[in-house]
């Protein structure tokens, strides 16, 4: 068995998800109530020994209220950033064998037993990762000790990500893992399978 730590960088400022649309900060709270149910869900998941959030200073309380470790993000923002920060702390707190996984905070379908399943088959390999559902992004990536990871979310990241090594993960494209949100309309097509948080924002938006 492999224990994990979970690194998930979290905007948190009136500019998350403003490709939602509308005003700036108008879907802000939507974003928010997003990365919360993500990150509840990683903590629920079998062989997590802790997520560590890396987010603003605003929406810091939000997310050590349910139990996560939260890190304010500082140097220059961007999600490159925060993921290095949160690797980078990370990794002192895990000892040889452990597992650290970058996950994004924009699965709002995400449950526990996906990402538990998904953790057991990265379990076998040092480097792993799950595409997005399109197949050219990256939800999720993993490294096991003492490997170190090499991050490269953006544009066309499976490809890149494949590329520095690691194996991607056969996981259902059906998955809530594999299903990250950019638009209202790709919230919508997951309607009676969101999180709470994000069933309740959503309904108001």
């Amino acid at each position: 068995m492999t224990d994990w730590w979970i690194v998930v960088p979290v905007k948190g400022t009136a500019h998350a998800k403003s490709r939602f649309g509308g005003s700036l900060g108008a879907h802000a709270p939507l974003a928010r109530a997003i990365a919360l149910d993500t990150v509840e869900a990683a903590l629920a998941t079998a062989g997590v020994r802790g997520v560590l959030v890396v987010t603003s200073a605003e929406a810091s309380a939000d997310f050590a209220g349910i139990g996560a470790t939260v890190v304010v993000e500082t140097g220059r923002p961007g999600l490159a950033s925060a993921i290095a920060q949160g690797i980078e702390l990370a990794t002192p707190g895990s000892s040889t064998g452990d597992g650290i996984a970058v996950l994004l905070g924009d699965l709002p379908a995400l449950t526990a037993e996906e990402l538990g399943h998904a953790l057991e088959l990265a379990a076998a390999h040092r480097l792993a990762m799950v595409p997005d559902a399109a197949g050219t992004g990256t939800t999720l990536i993993t490294a096991v000790g003492p490997v170190v990871h090499v991050p490269a979310f953006g544009v066309g990241s499976a490809a890149a990500h494949a590329a520095a090594g690691y194996v991607a993960l056969p996981v259902s494209a059906a998955s809530g893992l594999r299903r990250d949100v950019d638009t209202l309309d790709e919230l919508r097509e997951l309607t009676g399978r969101l999180g709470a948080r994000t069933t309740a924002a959503f309904r108001g938006a």
